[in-house]
């Protein structure tokens, strides 16, 4: 009898233990799924230099073409979800660092992979940016997520 216990304890066990065919199938389709995904170091430099010519330009309709509605912006204060609200925290920026009277400088500039990522600093007539980062992951040739920390001061 106590043997028989003990089996049906390891078999629970077991049994448990497994993955379950449902979550095993579904991670080799994230698997696959991540695969078919279409980025290069290469676009993903474009974008993000183009992102930043248009940021630094103020222009909204070219920084608004790098996204998706499905594109995700962190900040420390908030996270901007789809095209309404990002355009919402461009919207804010610009009004925060007018171009005809801001003074951008980009310090580091690179892609690897999916991954974008710059350093920069800025002078506006309100506010100082320093050791701003941004990071972005760009999937067919558009910005998917994207981070930005900055230490913004008033003068």
């Amino acid at each position: 009898m106590k043997i028989n216990v003990l089996i049906l304890v390891v078999l629970a066990l077991v049994i448990s233990c497994n993955p379950k065919v449902e979550e095993t199938s579904g991670n080799a389709s994230q698997s696959a799924q991540s695969q078919e995904l279409n980025y290069d170091e290469e676009t993903t430099q474009q974008v993000v230099d183009h992102h930043f010519k248009a940021f630094v330009e103020n222009d909204l309709g070219e920084v608004m073409a790098d996204y998706t509605e499905e594109s995700i912006l962190i900040t420390p204060d908030r996270t901007y979800r789809g095209l309404a609200e990002i355009r919402e925290n461009f919207v804010n920026a610009y009004a925060a660092l007018p171009k005809d009277s801001t003074n951008v400088t980009l310090i580091k500039n690179l892609s690897v992979k999916d991954v974008g990522y710059i350093i920069w600093e800025a002078e506006a007539p309100s506010l100082s940016f320093k050791d701003c980062s941004d990071s972005f992951i760009v999937h067919d040739g558009k910005i998917i997520r994207q981070t930005f920390m900055g230490v913004i001061t008033p003068k």
